[in-house]
């Protein structure tokens, strides 16, 4: 199943360092299988508050995306962001091409009744 590296950066001025960063962070992900889904788009906030950007990487599964996370090409250029653009940064396993919610929601009525 794909995985996804999802960030939320808030908004920062935009410097050297994050310049580099923006550079640099392709040739990271190649190795992995890794591609951009979300990168620089505007967001639309239709509930809550978004202060920033989000960026979604899609990766082929879970080890992979972990793996690019924790590679060492990856971890030289990451300062270069967290240190001007707080936010936050998670990985998560997507769902198979049958995935139905409502199978989700028989199995938490389920659960729920117990």
């Amino acid at each position: 199943m794909p995985a996804f590296a999802i960030a939320h950066l808030h908004d920062a001025p935009v410097n050297e360092d994050i310049l580099t960063y923006i550079e640099r962070v392709q040739s990271t992900l190649e190795p992995f299988g890794g591609r951009f889904r979300v990168h620089g788009a505007e967001v639309e906030v239709k509930e809550g508050d978004w202060p920033g950007v989000v960026v979604v990487v899609e990766f082929p599964d879970v080890e992979r995306a972990r793996a690019w996370y924790d590679s060492p090409a990856y971890q030289e250029i990451l300062p270069l962001r967290t240190r001007h653009m707080p936010g936050s940064a998670v990985i998560v396993e997507g769902v198979a091409p049958d995935y139905d919610a409502r199978r989700t929601a028989a199995r938490l009525r389920e659960r729920a009744a117990r």
